[in-house]
């Protein structure tokens, strides 16, 4: 009852001060791993229920930037935001060349108030971990310190759209709003509108026969190619910045990602080693596990890091995360053990490179998506994860090999490890399918008759 209340007086504080304090209390609705299940339940309605501003304040910033009023601009303006988040709103708008466009706006004031609130919060941290020398939260006000910045410039997140568009290609599930330059500035952008359901209503997936487990499976796909192969991360997709739609046309199922402000740029060591900590996870090699948890700034808490990375009780990572489904008892057990190594946590999360706290957060809200379409944990999710990290070493591995003969081995290499994955994971499709089952069935039937 005391976290419950104290959550949603901590909620209250971020919507009074708006902002960059909403921006905060997002972070800390993501820590699953760190904070009580009332604290992260609570402020994850910051996601998509912040403040919102007035009409009047909406067209006083697309006055001051764009020199034009909504009536001037629009043939249609919904005065109810798509959606308001810590630092903006989003209309759906009728141009008067009849382009239905998606516009995001500045809610006034961020720009200014961003630098005072980030002091402020420096201040509190500080002064708290004066009294409570266990509480080490300065990583969490440098990161926004030094991410707020890059969100506030709308130009940015474009380019950040248009990058991954380019990046992410190959998948043709996977939209991203077009962006409109001509009519873009740092605090307004025009999209191409785009609407579905969220990645976590499941109803809304029943109701359009959408399935939840391709869903998952392509979510899983696509992150990981950003993570292990291009090192350029989407590090925003709660829910509402992830929507799932049916085309009526060609029955394909798409995901549409918004919201690219935020993105975590992986330095080439780093994403090695994280690729290899990966690989160690899912195979249960704990030499390695404990070799590039140590590489990544875990030092003596690699176990702890390993838990917190995969979500998993250090049972489980032992026994192989892959091997064994998440419990109800385990998600209980991970929780109360975060409440025990509080200390420890915030000492680990202040020694991990800073590339790190973006892709905790990032895994934490993937994690959220899974266990609402209760995909958590599957098989395929590790598969698209080894396909990643095996492409991303070969590729590094060939860049510094001169030898024709060392690059031939290492592409024969990485073709029969793919080869592998595919063949395994041909296998799991067959055992969870009917014709898998009377193969079985049959191969059983004629073990028995010999």
């Amino acid at each position: 009852m005391v976290h419950l209340r104290s959550a949603e007086r901590l909620r209250d504080l971020c919507c009074a001060n708006r902002g960059t304090f909403i921006k905060v209390g997002q972070h800390l609705g993501a820590l699953d791993y760190l904070l009580p299940e009332e604290y992260t339940r609570t402020l994850k309605v910051l996601h998509s229920q912040a403040p919102q501003s007035s009409r009047q304040e909406i067209e006083q910033v697309i006055l001051e930037d764009l020199g034009k009023g909504i009536n001037e601009l629009f043939i249609s303006f919904e005065d109810a935001p798509l959606g308001a988040a810590s630092l903006a709103q989003v209309h759906k708008a009728v141009l008067h060349d009849g382009r239905t466009v998606a516009v995001k706006v500045q809610h006034p004031k961020v720009q200014t108030q961003s630098s005072k609130d980030i002091l402020l919060m420096e201040v509190l941290v500080s002064a708290v971990k004066q009294i409570f020398p266990d509480f080490e939260f300065m990583w969490l006000v440098e990161e926004s310190k030094k991410n707020l910045p890059l969100e506030l410039d709308f130009l940015n997140e474009g380019r950040n759209a248009e990058k991954v568009a380019h990046m992410l290609r190959k998948f043709d599930f996977l939209k991203i709003p077009k962006i409109y330059w001509e009519l873009s500035t740092k605090r307004v952008l025009f999209m191409e509108f785009m609407e579905g359901g969220q990645v976590n209503d499941k109803a809304y997936m029943e109701r359009n026969c959408i399935n939840v487990n391709e869903i998952s499976y392509n979510l899983g796909k696509m992150y990981s190619e950003m993570i292990f192969v291009n090192g350029f991360v989407h590090c925003d997709p709660h829910p509402g910045n992830v929507l799932v739609k049916k085309c009526p046309s060609t029955g394909k199922t798409h995901i549409i990602l918004l919201d690219h402000g935020l993105y975590q740029v992986l330095s080439e060591n780093f994403r090695l080693d994280y690729c290899r900590l990966w690989q160690a996870l899912i195979k249960s090699d704990m030499k390695r596990v404990q070799k590039y948890s140590r590489r990544l700034g875990a030092g003596d808490l690699y176990p702890l890091f390993a838990c917190m990375l995969t979500a998993r009780s250090w049972e489980s990572v032992n026994r192989g995360i892959d091997q064994l489904p998440v419990t109800k008892q385990e998600d209980v057990e991970i929780r109360t053990n975060a409440a025990m190594y509080l200390p420890q946590i915030t000492k680990l999360l202040n020694s991990v490179p800073r590339q790190m706290l973006l892709l905790l957060k990032t895994n934490d809200l993937l994690r959220g998506i899974e266990s609402a379409l209760q995909t958590r944990a599957s098989a395929s999710s590790f598969l698209n994860m080894s396909r990643c990290c095996i492409r991303a070493v070969s590729t590094h591995q060939r860049s510094k090999s001169d030898s024709l003969y060392r690059k031939a081995q290492i592409s024969i290499s990485e073709a029969l490890s793919l080869w592998q994955i595919n063949l395994y994971e041909l296998f799991l499709r067959l055992k969870g399918s009917q014709l898998g089952n009377w193969v079985i069935a049959f191969l059983s039937w004629m073990h028995h008759s010999s």
